[in-house]
C-alpha cells in the first residue's frame, strides 16, 4: 500500500469511503457485506477510513464500530468522521426540494451532541480526523472551529479538518485551529479544487483529501446507455441526458487509453489521476463488498506520465461539451 502521514500517523493513500454502507442513498447494503468489506480493508492496507453520521443516518458508523470491535485492534484503524449535517424530516430549508431534508448545522448544541453520538456508535474514545462536513452559512467559521478545537484539547479528537470549504473558509478557520485537511470532491471530470484550493492547500500544508474519485461510479466503467439509476445519482445532472451521453463517450474513450497503453482498466486510471495530481495525500475508494475492493490495489505503484495526463485532458475536453460539477450535493441552509 501506498502510504503518507496525516497528523503524524501513517496512512493509507486509497482511503475506504463507508457513504454507501449506509445503506440509504445507494441502495441496501447487508450488516455481514458491510463488516467484511472493512475487515478486508484492513487487510490489504487501507487503514484510512472515511465516515460521517448522515451516511445511513448513523448506520455507518454503528457498522464501523463493530467492525473494529470484531478485528479487536482500534489502533489499526484511522478514523475519520464529520459533523454539520441535520437530516430532520422536518428541519427548515431555503434550498427548495433539492435533497431538502439535509441542512448544514454547526450550531454549538449540534456539535456537542454529534461528537458524542459519533464516539458511542464507533465504539471509541477519540477520533482520529475529526471534519466539518460542509460550512454553514448562518454560523461564523470561527465560531465551529473553537468549539473544535475545545474537542481537540480535551483529547476526544487527534487531528481537525474541513470539508467542501473555500480559500476564505479555510483561512478563518486557520486563525483559530490547526487545519490538517481538506475533502473537496475532485475527479477527471470535477476539477474545480485545481484552480484556488489545491494551490493553497499546498502552500499552507493542508492535506488535501479528495472525495468523488470515481464521480458516483460514472469512471467505474460499467455503466451503459440504458443504465438506469434509483438511487442519489437520479438527482445527478451528469448521469441525465444529453449529459450522459457525453460522459459515457469520455469513459468509453478513457478505458481504451488505459488497457492500451497501461494494461489498467478505466477505474484504475481514474483513481491513479487523482493520486498523481500535485498536492492530492488520499483518494477516496467506495466499496459495499471485499470484491470491490479488489480494483483499488490495480491503482497502485504505477504513474501516469505527462503524455497520458494530456491525452487524458483532450479527451475530456472533446467529449464532454457541456460540464457539470456536483453542486446538487449541496446542504440547504437552515431559515434564519
Amino acid at each position: 500500500m501506498e502510504t503518507t502521514t496525516l497528523g503524524g500517523h501513517s496512512i493509507s493513500r486509497i482511503g475506504l469511503g463507508t457513504w454507501a454502507m449506509g445503506g440509504m442513498e445507494w441502495g441496501a447494503v447487508s450488516e455481514s457485506d458491510a463488516i467484511h468489506t472493512l475487515l478486508a480493508a484492513i487487510d490489504h492496507g487501507i487503514n484510512f477510513i472515511d465516515t460521517a453520521p448522515i451516511y445511513g443516518h448513523g448506520r455507518s458508523e454503528e457498522l464501523l464500530g463493530k467492525a473494529i470491535r470484531q478485528h479487536g485492534r482500534r489502533e489499526d484503524f484511522y478514523l475519520a468522521t464529520k459533523a454539520g449535517l441535520d437530516w430532520g424530516e422536518d428541519a427548515p430549508t431555503t434550498s427548495g426540494q433539492r435533497r431538502a431534508a439535509i441542512v448544514a448545522n454547526l450550531s454549538p448544541a449540534r456539535l456537542l451532541a454529534e461528537l458524542e453520538h459519533s464516539l458511542r456508535r464507533l465504539d471509541t474514545d477519540y477520533i482520529d480526523l475529526y471534519q466539518v462536513h460542509w460550512p454553514d452559512p448562518t454560523v461564523d467559521v470561527a465560531e465551529t472551529a473553537e468549539i473544535l478545537l475545545g474537542f481537540q484539547r480535551a483529547g476526544k479528537v487527534r487531528t481537525l479538518g474541513v470539508s467542501n470549504f473555500t480559500v476564505p473558509q479555510m483561512e478563518r478557520f486557520r486563525a483559530i485551529a490547526p487545519l490538517a485537511s481538506n475533502q473537496p470532491p475532485y475527479n477527471l471530470f470535477e476539477r474545480a479544487i485545481d484552480a484556488e484550493i489545491l494551490p493553497w492547500c499546498a502552500q499552507n500544508h493542508v492535506a488535501v483529501i479528495c472525495y468523488s474519485s470515481l464521480c458516483r461510479s460514472l469512471l467505474g466503467g460499467r455503466l451503459r446507455p440504458e443504465t438506469g439509476f434509483d438511487d442519489i445519482r437520479r438527482f445527478d445532472p451528469k448521469f441525465q441526458p444529453p449529459r450522459f451521453a457525453q460522459y459515457l463517450d469520455a469513459v468509453r474513450r478513457l478505458d481504451a487509453l488505459a488497457r492500451e497503453r497501461f494494461g489498467k482498466t478505466v477505474a484504475e486510471l481514474a483513481v491513479r489521476w487523482v493520486l498523481d495530481r500535485p498536492g492530492i495525500r488520499v483518494a477516496l475508494w467506495g466499496a459495499k463488498s471485499p470484491q470491490q475492493l479488489q480494483t483499488a490495489l490495480g491503482v497502485l505503484h504505477w504513474h501516469l506520465d505527462a503524455q497520458a495526463m494530456a491525452d487524458i485532458d483532450a479527451i475530456v475536453e472533446q467529449c464532454v461539451t457541456d460540464p457539470v460539477g456536483p453542486d446538487y450535493l449541496t446542504p440547504g441552509t437552515r431559515d434564519a
